[in-house]
């Protein structure tokens, strides 16, 4: 079974999300925030990281740095509705950064499955 590593600091978010992924089919984690990410991802590794880009500890855009840097071959896909600058702007960085996909918030959950078996499909 696909493992999905899923990180928002926003608790019914996440809640909502790893549901609707279990549904799908996939085995679902979640973490709160970045350090939480990396952690179990080092005890127990993902096949595919789901990860919001501002969040307290550590952002998302260092668990990018991080993943590519310890786990290179991870699929990540990256999540934002913005913050101090537009989300396209957060999400252009991520991806440059190593981000397999990007998604802006909010989007439907037709378009994270669609994100998420193109990116396993990659693998």
């Amino acid at each position: 079974m696909t493992r999905i590593l899923l990180v928002d600091d926003d608790d019914a978010f996440r809640n909502l999300l790893g549901v609707q992924l279990s549904k799908m089919g996939y085995s679902v984690s979640e973490a709160g925030d970045g350090q939480q990410a990396l952690a179990l991802q080092a005890a127990d590794a993902a096949d595919l990281i789901i990860t919001d880009l501002i969040m307290p500890e550590k952002e998302g855009l260092e668990i990018i740095q991080e993943l590519r840097h310890r786990h290179s071959k991870v699929k990540i896909i990256a999540m934002s509705g913005g913050g101090r600058v537009r989300a396209a702007d957060y999400l252009k960085v991520a991806r440059l950064m190593g981000a397999d996909r990007t998604l802006e918030k909010p989007f439907s959950l037709e378009a994270l499955a669609s994100a998420v078996s193109e990116v396993l499909a990659e693998a």
